[in-house]
């Protein structure tokens, strides 16, 4: 196993984290964790040189923690740096951070937790947290030896995150980044943002939840077979976040063993700087080939925002150019009936037409929305 820095901490990461949120489940059920083989996933990781496992309050239906809890039971609890989520959008009241947090500790049969994360920071989160003074509370944990060290996971624009990462002395983030979402979110600014100023980086979704590993469409399957250097999409992907500087630890959701053994072997090769120039270019050319497969020229310039009708007309668009581009219609399907509210959604749409007069791209932003809306809940 490789092992790589943790922003200013004295300590060294596995380059391969292991996530806990796509364990195998029986009967497509996320609630009913198949747990032997879960288990046998997880110490295998461990036994290989893993030791950074990270979790969350929701995960499989609040069965996720419970279930790590007892999986690091005969000794290797003490392997792992352990990682867990404060459910941000449960907190009402300052009490509740003890209280989550008791729970938490309860569940997963541990008197500490390493790294604690406030869960998925966001415009809404944020200010209730600050209001709640979080920051004195964590103080407060830390000194009593519940959490070791706190960050947040994020999910918003790059101005929020830099306002987050500038609000506190924290010792890691997480962000969702892969070579597809490079001005996703955070993105590539806020990596480098973040370790600049000190920070640990752990990214999430490095494989778009899957999606740059299904069968790539022709343009881009040419693309990767034109390479001197023969690859798995996946170990593309991963060696491609691994070769940066400013990346701490890349945590993979794995749901097979042959997902452990797969990326264990990846990290194992990893490095700053492993790709060459030329691959790196390769890479590049790869997202432009995947972009050309968007059948909406959107953008993301928000022009179009606020819808009147509060349509969120981006986030529609992506889910839809995403499912033609990756050839995974039923996860963006889901993503959009399960995750986004109902008042985003394009049926909200009353075609009033501001938005079209407001779009650079000159986009048919009324006809679009049904095509969108029809195809995403199709058999939903």
């Amino acid at each position: 196993m490789q092992y790589r820095s943790f922003g200013r901490l004295d300590w060294r990461p596995s380059a391969l984290g292991f996530g806990a949120m796509r364990l195998p489940t029986i009967g497509g059920d996320a609630g009913r964790i198949d747990e032997d083989l879960a288990t046998r996933m997880i110490r295998t990781a461990i036994d290989a040189g893993v030791n950074y496992v990270d979790t969350a309050w929701p995960y499989h239906r609040q069965q996720g923690e419970p279930f790590v809890g007892r999986c690091l039971e005969d000794g290797y609890r003490d392997k792992v740096m352990l990682a867990t989520k404060m459910p941000t959008w449960l907190t009402k009241e300052a009490a509740d951070f003890d209280r989550y947090l008791g729970q938490q500790l309860k569940r997963l049969r541990t008197q500490r937790i390493d790294f604690y994360l406030l869960h998925g920071l966001n415009k809404d989160r944020w200010p209730g947290l600050l209001d709640l003074r979080v920051f004195e509370w964590a103080e407060r944990a830390i000194a009593d030896g519940r959490i070791g060290h706190l960050g947040f996971s994020f999910h918003d624009e790059l101005s929020l995150f830099e306002e987050i990462v500038d609000a506190y002395d924290w010792t890691f983030c997480q962000i969702m980044y892969n070579y597809m979402d490079v001005e996703f979110q955070a993105g590539r600014a806020g990596l480098r943002y973040a370790a600049n100023r000190g920070l640990a980086v752990v990214i999430m979704e490095p494989l778009r939840g899957g999606s740059l590993t299904q069968l790539a469409p022709e343009p881009v399957a040419k693309l990767w077979q034109s390479a001197a250097t023969r690859r798995t999409q996946a170990d593309w992907a991963l060696q491609w976040l691994w070769s940066q500087p400013e990346v701490s630890l890349v945590l993979s959701g794995m749901t097979t063993m042959a997902h452990v053994e797969e990326n264990v072997a990846s990290a194992r090769r990893s490095g700053i700087g492993t790709l060459r120039d030329e691959e790196l270019e390769l890479v590049d050319r790869v997202r432009d080939a995947y972009r050309t497969l968007s059948p909406i020229p959107c953008t993301d310039c928000k022009y179009c925002q606020p819808c009147p009708s509060g349509v969120a007309i981006p986030a529609v668009f992506a889910a839809y150019n995403n499912a033609m581009m990756y050839g995974d219609a039923a996860r963006h399907r889901m993503s959009y009936t399960q995750f986004m509210e109902p008042e985003k959604r394009a049926d909200r749409c009353v075609a009033c037409g501001q938005c079209e007069s407001l779009c650079p791209q000159e986009i048919e932003i009324i006809d679009w929305l049904k095509v969108a809306h029809a195809f995403l809940t199709q058999d939903s």
